[in-house]
């Protein structure tokens, strides 16, 4: 969304959605899985993990620690990823709070 438009919304929906596009894509979902798993890995981990280019992932790790939902630390000449806790607990509850607004039982359609 251009920034003319998100500025018609509100801060936290912004955010929301800016949260959300970390699970916009199934390798950024797989990478999120392996550092659940693993708690932290390099790029080379995964790249023998996944079935994408060294290149691929470092575009979806790059994006992923824009979006703040990962962080890494400088490790010699490498980087370790792993799921910024803050930002974790965060997206949780923003969308807990939003899917826990729906009423099953609504007649609506």
């Amino acid at each position: 969304m251009g920034i003319t438009k998100s500025s018609l919304f509100k801060k936290k929906q912004n955010r929301l959605a800016n949260l959300a596009k970390a699970f916009d894509h199934p390798a950024r979902v797989a990478i999120i899985e392996y550092l659940l798993q693993h708690q932290s890995c390099i790029c080379n981990d995964l790249v023998h993990e996944l079935p994408l280019s060294q290149s691929t992932i470092t575009q979806h790790l790059k994006e992923l620690k824009r979006i703040g939902i990962i962080k890494g630390e400088v490790e010699g000449p490498k980087v370790n990823y792993c799921i910024d806790e803050k930002t974790w607990e965060e997206a949780r509850d923003m969308f807990l709070n939003i899917f826990t607004k729906y009423v099953k039982d609504n007649k609506c359609c």
